[in-house]
C-alpha cells in the first residue's frame, strides 16, 4: 500500500467523476492506495449516480442439489467424493419438497448449484428443472454454472446451445454467475480442477445472452490472487458485457478459507473486501448492479459494502451450503424480508425487493427519521 501521487489522485478523481472509462492502469493503481476514505467516496458517487439511495434484494432460495463432485479445485469445501459419509443427491421430489417450504414467505427466486456429479445422467437436470417449474410456476429458476453446462455438454454429447434450448423450454430463467473464480491462468491453473476456463466460460454465457437469458458475473478473491488478477478478471467481464449487455450484477465472492485445500491462505480483510468492492464498481461503467452476498462477508461488513458502490444484499438464501460447509463464519443460514429490510434500513437506505432480472417487484420507506438524526449513508 501507498500515498497515491497527489496529480494522479485529481486524474483518477476527475474520470470518475466525470463518467470517463477507467483503464487497466488505473485499476492497478486504485488498489495501491491506502486511502480507503477516498476510494469509498468515489465508489460511492457512482454507485448513487446509478442507483441513488436504493438497495435491492429479493426473497430466494439457494439449492444444492448434489455435493457429489467429478473435481477437487483448491479452494472448495463443497465438494464430495462418491461414497463420502456426507456426500449427498436428492431425488428430485426431495428438491421440490424443500422448495415448495419457502412458498408461503413470497419466494420468487430458486438459485440452484450442484457439484459435477459423475454419474448422474443429463435427463436428471432438465428434469429437476420442469419438476420445480411446476411445483412454482410464478418463481423464478436461476440454475447452473457455466461450469456445470460445459459439464452437461460433456455428459449429454449435446452443445451448448442445445442443452440451453432444452433447460428454457423445461423453465430456466438465467444461469447463475459461479466457476468464474479468477480468470487469469497464473492463478487458475493453481486452484481449479476442472476443464472450463475464460473460453467456455465466456462463451456459454454469451450464447445464454444471445437466447435472451440475463445473467450474474462473479469473481473470487482474496485467496493466492493479486490485485492485477482482479483487475484483468474484471476487464473481461466489462468487455464481454460491452458486447451482449446480458450481465446483470456482478458479484465479487470472499473466499473462506476453512475445510479446503488452500486453509493456510488467511481470508481478506474487512478493508480488503471494501477495497475490491470499491474499486470493482470504479471499473464497472457496463453494469448497473453489485452485489454483496452477504452469507460469504457477514452482516455487518455488508452493511459496510452499501457505501463501498454495493447496492445489492441478495436474499433470504435459506441455506447456503458451498460457504456454511466452510464453517465456522458465523452468518445465519436465512434472513427473512423482514430481516432484510431492517438491515437495509439500518445501514440509511431504502429497501427494493426485485425479481431476477431486477425489476421492480416493490419500493419500501427507507430508514425511520425517528431512529437516527440523519438517516443517509456514510458519504455527504
Amino acid at each position: 500500500m501507498a500515498v497515491m501521487d497527489p496529480g494522479l489522485k485529481r486524474e483518477l478523481e476527475e474520470k470518475v467523476l466525470s463518467g470517463e472509462r477507467l483503464t487497466y492502469e488505473d485499476g492497478v493503481a486504485l488498489y495501491e492506495t491506502d486511502d480507503l476514505a477516498w476510494l469509498g467516496e468515489l465508489a460511492h458517487h457512482v454507485r448513487t449516480r446509478k442507483n441513488g439511495d436504493r438497495v435491492y434484494f429479493n426473497v430466494n432460495r439457494h439449492l444444492n442439489m448434489t455435493n457429489v463432485c467429478a473435481a477437487t479445485c483448491a479452494y472448495c469445501s463443497f465438494q464430495r467424493k462418491p461414497g463420502d459419509k456426507d456426500a449427498y443427491t436428492m431425488r428430485i421430489e426431495e428438491a421440490v419438497r424443500l422448495a415448495k417450504q419457502m412458498e408461503p414467505e413470497g419466494i420468487t427466486e430458486l438459485h440452484i448449484v450442484n457439484g459435477l456429479h459423475p454419474t448422474l445422467p443429463w435427463r436428471y437436470y432438465p428434469r429437476s428443472i420442469r419438476e420445480l417449474k411446476k411445483a412454482l410456476p410464478n418463481v423464478s429458476i436461476k440454475a447452473f454454472t457455466a461450469t456445470e453446462i460445459h459439464w452437461f455438454e460433456k455428459i449429454s454429447g449435446l452443445t451448448a446451445e442445445e442443452i440451453l434450448d432444452e433447460l428454457i423450454d423445461a423453465g430456466l430463467e438465467s444461469l447463475t454467475g459461479g466457476g468464474a473464480e479468477i480468470f487469469d491462468w497464473e492463478v487458475r491453473s493453481k486452484i481449479v480442477d476442472h476443464a472450463t476456463h475464460w473460453e467456455d466460460w465466456s462463451r456459454i454465457h454469451r450464447i445464454a445472452h444471445a437466447k435472451g437469458l440475463r445473467t450474474p458475473c462473479t469473481m473470487l478473491y482474496g485467496h493466492i490472487e493479486e490485485p492485477r488478477h482482479r483487475v484483468d478478471h474484471v476487464l473481461r467481464l466489462r468487455s464481454l458485457q460491452d458486447e451482449t449487455g446480458g450481465f446483470v450484477v456482478f458479484i465479487p465472492l470472499r473466499f473462506h478459507n476453512d475445510n479446503n485445500r488452500l486453509s493456510h491462505v488467511p481470508m481478506a480483510t474487512g478493508a480488503e473486501v471494501l477495497k475490491t468492492f470499491a474499486v470493482s464498481r470504479l471499473l464497472f461503467d457496463n453494469i448497473d448492479h453489485v452485489k454483496c452476498f452477504w452469507v460469504m462477508h457477514g452482516l455487518t461488513t455488508a452493511q459496510l459494502a452499501l457505501n463501498y458502490g454495493a447496492d445489492d444484499l441478495d436474499g433470504s438464501v435459506v441455506e447456503y451450503k458451498i460457504t456454511h460447509d466452510a464453517d465456522g463464519f458465523g452468518t445465519p443460514d436465512k434472513l427473512t424480508r423482514e430481516d432484510l429490510l431492517e438491515l437495509i434500513r439500518d445501514a440509511g437506505f431504502r429497501p427494493v425487493e426485485r425479481n431476477t432480472r431486477y425489476e421492480v417487484i416493490r419500493e419500501y420507506d427507507g430508514p425511520d427519521p425517528a431512529k437516527r438524526d440523519v438517516p443517509q449513508p456514510i458519504w455527504s
